[in-house]
Order: structure tokens, then sequence, then C-alpha cells
């Protein structure tokens, strides 16, 4: 048996037997963060998606393109959601696989919900398959994948939606393995976005799901893929990683589905900014500190989260979300680091950067081999008159381990809508239909 065999064969194993109820919860949780940030996204980024369409000029079509305010085709409602799904960098993922999920992934299964009049029970069955088959390829080939300059979003995200849609719209085993092998051959993308303040790293979430809309129509229309994408000298496997014995990890690692792995992000920033952000308001909501008096910032964490994420030099936004310094200067000045706090007016405060000049982020050894079981940051504050200010954060806010709870979800997701121009009444009505939807999926387009 072939590597894409055995892959196959472990997923189909698994969801054999029923999904337990807790995971389903979570998925319903998953679909909410998902709609609250391509809500928020839509609007955050509304300036260049309006030169967008008036550019492209989209046909019109049924399909409900999230936070626009209209209907279009399929293709270009996936494109636009998947873009704005990842377009504020507020969108779940997993630290152990290094990818972000539930973007790219219900960009697509939406849309296809909607045209085929699928109910929830299916939806979020497949989503749950979907955000399976992507963290384990993920798991598999990272951290070194990413080392090599891939976003495992665009790389792995395609390979989870083709097997989501193939279980949604009732795929053959054949058809499967084919929209599989076709995803394979449409994985792609780079992690230069994230440097010098480059704005298109919500282009590899929205190609990924278009990619993979196109993997699953290929293997509808009945292209041949080859029975082992993954394997062999010129294979997935060796492409992402350069080696051929890559070792796939089991599905439902460790005893949990992948879905239940995910964090929230509360900070509107790259993942990897979130323990020295907390850190910051963690040590102002504690202590009285006067800013003015501290002489050193430091900040030590783990490899993973210094490389490319140290700079002080903020041209905009997509750069401060990539920045710790930036992150830990606004906690430590705001005691917030949301959407308002990555809005242009505050990523070009003077106050704030000044003060970001000043951290040092440091990469520590000893913190980098407890990745990524913990994402661990020190932040220590020096004062002129010699005393130091230290926090700790092993598990920041929104990790499994440390969740957000029910009214600070809540809390998030009403605040997401809101800003995209939803009501409170209208914010609260899609929360409830969502945790109880149960059934035809009609009326969750007409909250959109």
């Amino acid at each position: 048996m072939n590597n894409t065999e055995l892959f196959l064969d472990r997923l189909t194993e698994l969801f054999k037997t029923p999904i337990p109820g807790h995971v389903i919860a979570k998925a319903r949780l998953s679909l909410l963060d998902y709609l609250g940030v391509t809500l928020a996204g839509a609007r955050g980024i509304e300036d260049k998606i309006a030169n967008y369409l008036k550019f492209v000029n989209p046909e019109p079509g049924e399909i409900t393109a999230i936070g626009l305010g209209r209907r279009m085709n399929l293709k270009d409602a996936v494109f636009l959601n998947g873009l704005n799904g990842h377009a504020l960098d507020f969108d779940d993922g997993t630290n152990i696989g290094i990818i972000h999920l539930g973007s790219p992934l219900f960009s697509v299964l939406l849309p296809l919900a909607q045209r085929y009049g699928i109910d929830s029970d299916k939806f979020l069955k497949a989503a749950i398959i979907g955000y399976e088959t992507s963290f384990t390829m993920a798991v598999s080939i990272q951290p070194g994948h990413k080392e090599m300059g891939y976003h495992a979003t665009g790389t792995c995200g395609v390979l989870g939606i083709a097997l989501a849609v193939s279980s949604m719209l009732d795929f053959t085993r054949e058809q499967a393995a084919n929209a599989f092998s076709a995803a394979c051959v449409s994985a792609t993308g780079m992690l230069k976005v994230l440097d010098d303040g480059s704005e298109l790293k919500p282009y590899n979430a929205a190609k990924s799901a278009l990619l993979g809309l196109t993997s699953v129509q290929m293997a509808r229309a009945g292209f041949m893929g080859h029975p082992d994408p993954l394997g062999g000298s010129r294979g997935y496997l060796k492409m992402m990683t350069g080696r051929e014995d890559v070792r796939l990890k089991e599905p439902k690692m460790n005893g949990t589905y992948a879905i239940e792995k995910t964090y929230t992000k509360p900070y509107a920033a790259c993942r990897y900014c979130h323990p020295a952000i907390e850190a910051a308001i963690r040590l102002r909501s504690k202590y009285e500190i006067m800013l003015q008096a501290v002489t050193s910032i430091e900040v030590r964490t783990y490899y993973w989260a210094v490389n490319k994420h140290d700079h002080t030099m903020i041209p905009g936004t997509a750069s401060a979300k990539m920045s710790i310094p930036y992150g830990v200067a606004a906690g430590l000045i705001c005691g917030k680091a949301g959407l308002r706090e990555y809005s242009l007016e505050y990523v070009q405060d003077p106050d704030i950067l000044a003060l970001a000049a000043r951290v040092r982020v440091i990469s520590d050894d000893e913190l980098t081999e407890l990745f990524p079981n913990m994402t661990t940051a020190i932040l220590k504050l020096t004062l002129d008159s010699g005393e130091e200010y230290v926090e700790r954060i092993d598990f920041p806010k929104g990790e499994p381990e440390n969740p957000l709870t029910k009214d600070e979800f809540s809390e998030r997701f009403t605040e997401l809508a809101v800003y995209s121009g939803k009501t409170m009444e209208d914010a609260f009505a899609l929360m409830d239909f969502v945790n109880k939807m149960n059934g035809s999926m009609k009326a969750l387009f007409e909250y959109l």
C-alpha cells in the first residue's frame, strides 16, 4: 500500500464512527470564528476589495460573498471569502501544525453548501474531515516545511478542502482520491508574503480555497490523478520537505480531533506574537508602571516566534501584525491588541512606534525546545530605578489549554460583526442560528 492509500484509508476508518457531540459543538464555534473574521475582514480591506471588484467585475450568480452584500458566481465568491477570511490575520489555526485551518476550508464549504442545499450535519462533518486532513498533513511535514519557505495554509489547506468537499458531496472513493491527487498538484504558498510590509498573506488562503474548489471540480469531471501523489521522488512529500522518508502522522493525533487542537485569537496579530502581547497586557494590569521610566524591554521566546517577527520598523498594518515589538508596545500602552490597535491610526501612533523601537526580542534555546507543545514568552521590563518586572506566558489565551470563555468568545464575535457593519441584534441572531442549526442552512446566508 502506498503513502496516499494509507493516508486516505486511515481517514476513512476514523470517520466510520460517529463524531462525538462535543467535537460537533467545536465545529460550530469554528464556523462562527470564521464568519466573524471574514465579515470583519471584508470591512477591513474594503477599499482594496472595491478596487478588485471594479477591475474584475465578477459575473453575477447565486452564491453569497460574505460581508460584501452581494451574490456572484461560485469561483469569485470562494476566492473573495478566502481573501477576507485571512485579511485581518485573526482566524484560527494550530501551533503544532503551523497552519491556519478554517479560513480556506469554510470559504469553499459554505458556497458549495449554498449551491447544493447541504444540511448542517453533513456540512459540519465535512468541516471536521477537512480540519483533520489539513492538520495531519501539516504536522507531518512541519517545521521543516516552514523552514523551506512554505506557508502550510496554502500547501496543506488545499488537501483538506479536497477531502472535505468529497465527503460533503458524496464523492466515490475514486473521485475523492482523484480530488486529493489534483489538490497535491495545486498545493502552493510562499512565506515571503510575511516580509517587508507585503499585504499578500491573505492571498495564500484565497488561493488555497480556489485551488481546492478547482481540484474537486477536476475530479468530478473525471480527470484521473496519480495513484500516489504523496510519495516518490516527484511526489508532494518530497516537494514540500526535500525528503522521501517522511512518515505521515496518524489522524486524531494524541486522541483528539484536529479541530479540537485549534486556537481562537484574542489579539489581531500573528499567533507567534500572542504570548508576548499577553505578557505585556498582564504586566500593565498588575502594576502601575510608568513607561517613561522603562530603560529596557526584553522578550525571550522560541526561535519560530523570533524569526521574521522581531522587526521594529513598522511600515503598515500588515507589518505590525507580524511584529512582536509592536504588539508588546500596543499591549503596554493600550492594554489591548484588537482590531482598533492594529488600525492604521494606531500603527502610525508615534508613542507606540517609539516604544516598539525599544523592544529587543531574543531567541531562547530552552523555550525553543518546548515548542510546539508550549508557546512561551518571557517579558522583562527594567526601570531606571533598577526594578524589574517579569511575566511569563506558556499558553496564551485562546489555546485549547487556555480557551476563551463563552462570554469572551461572544464578546469577540459581536465586536467583529459590529465592526463589519452588523447590528448587535444581527450578531446575536447569527450566533444563535449557528449554535442551534439543525437541518437546512438556507437561512444562514441571509445573515451574511
